[in-house]
Order: structure tokens, then C-alpha cells, then sequence
């Protein structure tokens, strides 16, 4: 017998974005275009942005029947020796507060609020000080090695004074990414205010009153290290020297031997690299292309973790970030040998199209959707997925 389609009842359709692609919608239309496409944008033609998440697309889940899924799964799980409620959490993002005005505390409160990491960068909009006090037990620190050991040496004392446990040392910006977007905008800080982009910020009313309120936004963790009232200019030209070839083996060794607490490399994908972090000190890795914003001719983060569990111990630490969307997503890559999951844009997407309130939506929307996919897979854990 078939059942006729439920009547839909006024008033229940709703404009609230109830998932990532709808957040990357609204944001994009929220935004002045110069903003969308520096969150949005790859290096290149965006092949690697796209092969991402084409990696994703082409992976099936392996669903199990009959078991009992009256109760919601555990999402709980361990790495870098914590205890943390989802196995997600936000990965280290530049001018966050480009995107929205206080980006970086607002993603402070949701991972605290969650019981999940957040990664602080030092291209962030806030001084890591201040992230350490409003994430006291979920932020880490990401460390770009930059041309000056004197900067680089001091952001980590004040890492260590601060009270991180977490290091996260970036390894693929030995240059800076061509972004083929952000050139044909002319994007660059300060800003120029040609014609068309005054005309970008008036057909963006909400962005624009909310940064003029805010002003624009510095590199926080920089301040300290230009000329007493140096602007964006000169903080800028700072940045674009951290994105420096001089991070090797033999710094890298140098930083173990510096930071006694857990130390991460991000931005491995080669299965030898990943072995020879491992053996140089590294607490874990994480297998990452930069968002796909460095070189777009990087494999997909989903088939390098792949090639890189084969070859390293089971109960060795894997991180990854790149092309994550969903809860679906999420579980793929756990499956795949993740033991961690770090998302970007997609909470640059919701505190950009929902303000402050966004990454919180964000963490119960992907957490939902990862039990969801956990009960229809009969996963039951995430300790019983690594196990198997």
C-alpha cells in the first residue's frame, strides 16, 4: 500500500542553512567579493581544491545492519593524550577576522563549548594570549617558521608562557601560494579602494557596517614585531616573510627539542615524510594540502592519509584537514585511519553567513550529521572504529 506524501503544514520551511553548502551560499552572497573569494579561493586553477573533495565524493561508507542503535553513538575520543567530546575541530585559518569581525573569539567559545580543539594561527586577528585565555582547555597553537628566528623563537616562549600544550608546526609554505583570485581582485592589506571596490562594499551593507564598526582587522600576533604604529602594510610585508623556505629537518628537530609539550607537522603528504617526522619527535601528523591554497598540483589529503596509515604504526597519531564538508565526511576520514578531523572553511562559511552564533551551529550540525552516519554505518564508537 502506498502512503500518501505528507501535507506540508504553513510555517515549517525555513531559511536557516542547515549545511555547509548552504552556509558557503549565504556567506557568498553576505560578503563583499574580495572577502568570499580569499576564503573561498585556491592556488592555481583550484585543481587541488577541487580533487578534495572529489576524494571525498568517490568514497563510499560500508553500511552494517542490525545493530542496535536505540542509544546515539559516542563521538568521544583521544588524541595528543586529551580526552575530547567530538573527534573534529576547527583547523588554524589566516585573517579570520577579515571574514567576520571577532572570528577568532567567537571560534574560541564554540570549540571550548564543545569540547573540541581549536587551532590559533599566528596569521590570526587575535593575539594567541588572549585565544589561550578564552579556550583554556581546547586551543593549540600554529606555528609558521618564518625568515626571522628571533620572531620565530619568540612566538614560541610566548606559546610556552601562555600555557599551550599544543605546537602545530605548518611545513607547506616554503612560498607563498599563487592564488589567481585573490590577484585578479587585487586583493592585498591594506586595501586599495578603487571604484569597484567601494561598489563591492555597498552592495554589502551588513559586512561592511559591521568591520566599519570593528575596523579592519590586524595581524594580531605580529603587532608586536613591527615599528611602534606600523599599519597592515607593514604587518602584511611581515606575514609574507613567515611563508619562508628555512623550516628543514634540522629546525624541525631544533623546535622538538625547544617545546617540551605535544608537537604536531602539518602539511605532510608523502608517506616517507610522514615516517621521518615521526622518527624526528613529531606527536602526531597531519596530512593536509593547505586547503588546496598552496600548490595545486597536491594530492588529495583523503588518498595521501590513505597511503600514510599503511605504512605507519596503528596506534600512531593521523590528523587531517582538507575538503571535510560534512558529517559524512568526518566519518570517511576516521575510517580511512584519521584519528583527528580539522575543518577551515567551513567555519569561516558559518561565522560569515550566521555571525557569532555560527560555529557553534556548526559544531551541533556536524555532529549530528557524524552520529547519523555512525548509527546508519552500526558504528557504535569511535575507540571500536580505531580498534577495527
Amino acid at each position: 500500500m502506498r502512503h500518501a506524501a505528507p501535507r506540508k503544514e504553513p510555517g515549517l520551511m525555513t531559511s536557516q542553512p542547515i549545511s555547509v553548502s548552504d552556509l558557503r551560499e549565504k556567506a557568498r552572497k553576505r560578503l563583499p567579493r574580495f572577502v568570499f573569494d580569499y576564503l573561498d579561493g585556491g592556488a592555481g586553477d583550484e585543481t587541488a581544491l577541487s580533487r578534495s573533495r572529489q576524494a571525498f565524493r568517490e568514497t563510499c561508507l560500508r553500511p552494517r545492519v542490525l545493530i542496535n542503535s536505540a542509544t546515539p553513538a559516542s563521538l568521544s575520543h583521544r588524541f595528543l593524550k586529551r580526552d575530547w567530546a567530538l573527534p573534529f575541530g576547527i583547523a588554524p585559518v589566516g585573517l579570520p577576522g577579515l571574514v567576520w569581525p571577532g572570528a577568532d573569539s567567537a571560534f574560541a567559545a564554540a570549540a571550548e563549548a564543545a569540547g573540541a580543539p581549536f587551532v590559533t594561527a599566528t596569521p590570526a586577528t587575535a593575539k594567541l594570549e588572549s585565544m589561550r585565555k578564552a579556550a583554556p582547555s581546547s586551543a593549540m597553537f600554529q606555528l609558521y617558521v618564518g625568515a626571522s628566528t628571533e620572531i620565530t623563537e619568540d612566538l614560541i616562549a610566548r606559546a610556552e608562557a601562555a600555557g599551550y600544550e599544543s605546537l602545530v608546526v605548518t611545513a607547506d609554505v616554503a612560498r607563498p601560494g599563487r592564488r589567481l583570485r585573490d590577484l585578479r581582485n587585487g586583493f592585498g592589506l591594506p586595501l586599495t579602494y578603487t571604484p569597484r571596490l567601494l561598489a563591492d562594499l555597498v552592495r554589502h551593507p551588513v559586512w561592511s557596517l559591521a568591520t566599519a564598526r570593528s575596523g579592519m582587522p590586524l595581524l594580531a600576533n605580529l603587532a608586536d614585531y613591527a615599528r611602534p604604529g606600523a599599519g597592515a602594510e607593514t604587518l602584511a610585508q611581515l606575514m609574507s616573510r613567515q611563508s619562508s623556505g628555512r623550516l628543514d629537518w634540522q629546525e624541525f628537530s631544533r623546535i622538538r627539542q625547544r617545546w617540551s609539550g605535544a608537537l604536531v607537522l602539518k602539511g605532510v603528504l608523502d608517506p616517507e615524510d610522514a615516517m621521518r617526522a615521526r622518527d624526528a619527535g613529531a606527536d602526531a601528523v597531519q596530512i593536509s594540502s593547505h586547503g588546496g591554497r598552496q600548490l595545486d598540483g597536491a594530492p588529495a589529503p583523503l588518498d595521501a592519509l590513505r597511503k600514510i596509515r599503511d605504512i605507519m604504526p596503528k596506534d600512531y597519531p593521523l590528523a587531517l584537514d582538507g575538503g571535510v564538508r560534512t558529517g559524512e565526511d568526518i566519518l570517511k576520514a576516521l575510517e580511512a585511519g584519521a584519528d583527528f578531523v580539522f575543518l577551515g572553511r567551513p567555519f569561516l562559511y558559518a561565522i560569515a553567513a550566521l555571525g557569532p552564533r555560527g560555529p557553534g551551529a556548526l559544531f551541533g550540525m556536524l555532529a549530528q550529521e557524524l552520529e547519523s552516519a555512525m548509527a546508519q554505518t552500526g558504528r557504535r564508537s569511535i575507540s571500536e572504529m580505531r580498534a577495527g
